[in-house]
């Protein structure tokens, strides 16, 4: 060790001052360089906490981040916060235990303070702002989503019922920026809300996005099928169903890709209703029975005497009225009616029919040609090639039998008289070869640019310490030796003319040269090396 710090304090004094200078700047240059290195790789990974923050939620959480300490970084013109890498998950938590960010809205955080003396009203109002708050954040988590508002409005409860028609309706606006919302997507804004409001059906909840497309018209449940977008909708569901069952059964059959099948389905969209009343003479019942019965009964006997009375007793009249005899009068009188009601057997029935039955179904079916293997073309050896796949055409049985997997499987039959061709048509045609492998979607913005800083920040330091180190070789091969010149020693003439050459060196005149003269002791020597000349020994001195 002590010899090679020797040698550099050697090389130092032998360096004249410009070389010294560069090699000064140049040893400055690299210790700055690796501090810098050093300190680039020292400074914590920044990743992302929250995006497309408001300026309350922004505000929030900076103030929590410089209450903890924690190191942060505010970009995308302070609406993104990043925070060391190791700390991103935790500072989420504990931030949303805070209920931050609250996404521009309240939630159910206003009931964390206990409020006395507010009326039925104020909570009711309170609830419903809490609803619309959660319900807001919830979708601003759906991807393509920047921001929400949920409106939602119930009907006053009452002890009386007024207004049996007045349902809750809700209106959601959402933020896609230049984008469009998926149906899926739609329709899942629209489950989420009806869900989260008791009585709200999702055909009542409105999706408006920020160019003022209304999003819900199309998801609209019409039970009678009485709109042509309805009408529509329904017709693309039962033919996608039956396309998918028919496709994924010949994926089983001859292979997964090498079938097309598109089914044609014709909907009846006229509600109908049937009644139909039956009479059967042969069956007869008793309804109601009534007999009814009259007797009448009259008896007169003969009186000779007269008649019984008071005259009779009377002697003047005794005496003048002769004696008659009276005839006997007998009356016997009886009378039946019976009335019988019967019951003719009846069948009344009415059939409803609402919209939506398939009258026909038609399919279009297009398989690849079957891919057999054959013998390669012979070679110059007179032998066969390798086995190569060719596509080979199906006879026309295996044809019919493909026809008629997919007529069982469609459930659709040919008419007396009709062809099959009519009912399913099936085709052979050469395929394309897919892509083995299909081009994943592309990624967003801002996980790109996240990507490029953070390789960038990984190789940037190394590429910064080579490209240092390699400006330094630079300079140091560009720096030549200076001569430095060699002070003269004074001899007198008789040492002089006893001084001996440079192949005659002496142990006893290096040690006179370097004591009278030490600096020009390294030069003289490596003038003597490189002239070639023997090493002078060395001096016990």
């Amino acid at each position: 060790m002590k010899i090679f710090l020797q040698s550099l304090l050697d090389l130092w004094k032998h360096l004249g001052l410009n070389q010294r200078v560069s090699l000064v700047l140049a040893a400055v240059a690299v210790g700055a360089g690796m501090v810098g290195v050093v300190i680039w790789s020292q400074r914590p990974d920044y990743q992302l906490l929250y995006a497309r923050l408001g300026e309350k939620d922004a505000a929030a959480v900076i103030s929590y981040l410089e209450t903890q300490n924690i190191p942060h970084k505010v970009t995308a013109g302070g609406s993104a916060v990043q925070v060391p890498s190791n700390m991103v998950y935790k500072l989420r938590m504990d931030l949303a235990s805070k209920g931050v960010p609250s996404g521009e809205g309240v939630g159910f955080e206003i009931f964390d303070k206990g409020q006395f003396g507010l009326s039925d009203f104020v909570q009711r109002t309170n609830y419903l702002r809490a609803v619309q708050g959660e319900l807001a954040r919830t979708i601003m988590q759906l991807q393509g989503v920047h921001g929400a508002r949920v409106m939602i409005v119930q009907p006053e409860n009452r002890l009386l019922l007024t207004d049996q028609g007045v349902k809750s309706t809700a209106s959601v606006f959402v933020d896609v920026g230049g984008g469009r919302l998926e149906l899926d997507q739609v329709n899942a804004i629209r489950h989420l809300v009806a869900n989260a409001v008791q009585g709200l059906l999702p055909d009542q909840v409105a999706v408006i996005d920020n160019r003022g497309r209304t999003l819900s018209e199309e998801l609209k449940q019409d039970p009678a099928l009485g709109t042509a977008s309805s009408q529509i909708r329904y017709r693309e569901q039962v033919e996608d169903y039956f396309s998918k069952k028919v496709e994924t059964m010949l994926a089983t059959v001859i292979g997964a890709g090498n079938a097309v099948v598109r089914v044609s389905a014709d909907i009846d969209t006229d509600a109908t209703t049937t009644s139909s009343e039956r009479w059967n003479p042969d069956s007869q019942v008793v309804r109601t029975q009534t007999k009814t019965e009259d007797s009448n009964n009259t008896t007169e006997t003969r009186s000779g005497g007269g008649a019984a009375g008071v005259s009779a007793n009377v002697p003047e009249k005794a005496q003048s009225t002769p004696e008659t005899a009276r005839p006997l009068s007998q009356s016997d009188q009886k009378r039946t009616n019976s009335t019988v009601t019967y019951e003719i057997d009846r069948t009344t029935t009415s059939v409803t029919r609402n919209p939506g039955s398939i009258k026909n179904l038609s399919a279009s079916v297009i398989v690849a040609k079957r891919m057999v293997s054959v013998p390669g073309p012979i070679g110059a050896d007179g032998k066969p090639g390798a086995p190569v796949m060719q596509a080979q055409d199906r006879t026309q049985q295996e044809k019919d039998q493909l026809r008629q997997v997919v007529m069982n499987a469609l459930g659709v039959h040919p008419a007396p008289g009709e062809s099959l061709d009519s009912v399913v048509t099936l085709q052979e045609q050469e395929f394309h070869p897919a892509d083995a492998f299909t081009a994943p979607p592309p990624m967003p913005l801002e996980s790109r640019v996240e990507n490029w800083v953070e390789v960038a920040s990984r190789w940037g330091a190394v590429a910064g310490a080579a490209l240092v180190m390699l400006i330094f070789w630079r300079l140091l091969k560009r720096q030549k030796p200076e001569p430095v010149p060699i002070e003269v020693l004074s001899y007198s003439p008789e040492q002089a003319r006893s001084l001996p050459n440079a192949s005659n060196v002496t142990p006893e005149l290096l040690n006179e040269l370097i004591r009278q003269k030490p600096a020009n002791i390294g030069v003289a020597l490596r003038e003597w090396v490189s002239a070639g000349a023997p090493a002078a020994p060395a001096s016990k001195n």
